[in-house]
């Protein structure tokens, strides 16, 4: 569905994009991961269309990519970070004005609408301002008007920022359900449990290059350094009731500590045991270090 080959993009002298590649089949879905700027946004800028790569292909259904290709970017449904509706607008006024640029016709439109709205649980609020809603209905309309065009390829990027419990499990069942009608899927977001949710591989950039792309379990693999144990004592052991430690396994580096632990006379009395997350992965990948 989606090829990204040698993306380059620079503004003056910072290069915000080198050389990144990758792919997506048809259905598939995509997380786009990395620290505050890697360089995701800019990316997701060029697939869309909305930003000119100083190099490299993007290519889409066998057609490439640029700002200039008006019909091909009809088939990108693309929801920002930040909320893009018209506030004092109705929902339903919202999506009329939306469906009106990609020159859907009026009977069409009125059957996309009311499609979409199902989809997003906002049906019984359509006629409501936009101003009025919720934080997690503006972020539902918003997807709303990102689907209406029903795009062969949906572009998330961080879309349950500040979003309620509730309002991020309707946002992720309405994606799945689009996702199971064959709609491909790119998901950008700082919460790894979103993406392990949502997405059957990964990509994490950082510096704006591509740094791994897997499968979850590909990258799991690379947090495996950090096996987390939490260990109880009773009484006591050098004064702490329990510890953390860090082991680069659960099998014969935990027998060892354990036997030394006994012999040092300490009383163990819990192990608890932590295995590797798609965080650890990406720390260990990106570094802990600050980003701003």
């Amino acid at each position: 569905m989606l090829e990204v080959s040698g993306l380059n993009k620079s503004f003056g002298s910072f290069q915000a994009v080198n050389g990144v590649s990758f792919s997506v089949p048809k259905g598939g879905k995509l997380g786009l991961l990395g620290p505050n700027g890697a360089g995701k946004t800019t990316t997701i800028s060029m697939i869309c269309g909305a930003l000119h790569a100083d190099s490299g292909q993007i290519v889409l259904n066998g057609a490439q990519i640029s700002p200039e290709t008006h019909a091909l970017r009809k088939d990108i449904g693309y929801l920002p970070q930040e909320v893009a509706l018209i506030m004092e607008l109705s929902c339903a006024d919202n999506l009329r004005f939306f469906g009106s640029l990609y020159d859907l016709n009026p009977a069409e439109l009125k059957s996309r609408i009311d499609w979409a709205l199902q989809i997003v649980g906002l049906i019984d609020k359509k006629d409501q301002v936009v101003r009025t809603y919720s934080g997690g209905m503006k972020r539902r309309a918003n997807l709303a008007a990102a689907i209406l065009h029903r795009p062969a390829l949906l572009v998330l990027d961080e879309p349950t920022v500040g979003v309620d419990p509730q309002s991020r499990n309707a946002l992720f069942d309405a994606i799945e359900g689009l996702c199971r009608e064959g709609m491909t899927l790119i998901y950008t977001s700082h919460y790894m449990e979103e993406v392990e949710r949502l997405c059957d591989d990964i990509v994490i950039m950082d510096h704006g290059k591509v740094i791994v792309q897997g499968p979850p379990s590909k990258i799991l693999e690379l947090a495996r350094g950090e096996r987390r144990v939490k260990i109880s004592f009773d009484p006591p052991y050098e004064g702490a009731a329990e510890r953390d430690f860090e082991l680069p396994d659960l099998g014969p580096s935990l027998a060892a500590l354990l036997n030394d632990l006994a012999q040092k006379g300490a009383t163990v009395t819990a192990v608890q045991t932590s295995g590797a997350t798609l965080e650890q992965a990406f720390l260990n990948l990106t570094g802990r270090e600050l980003r701003d």
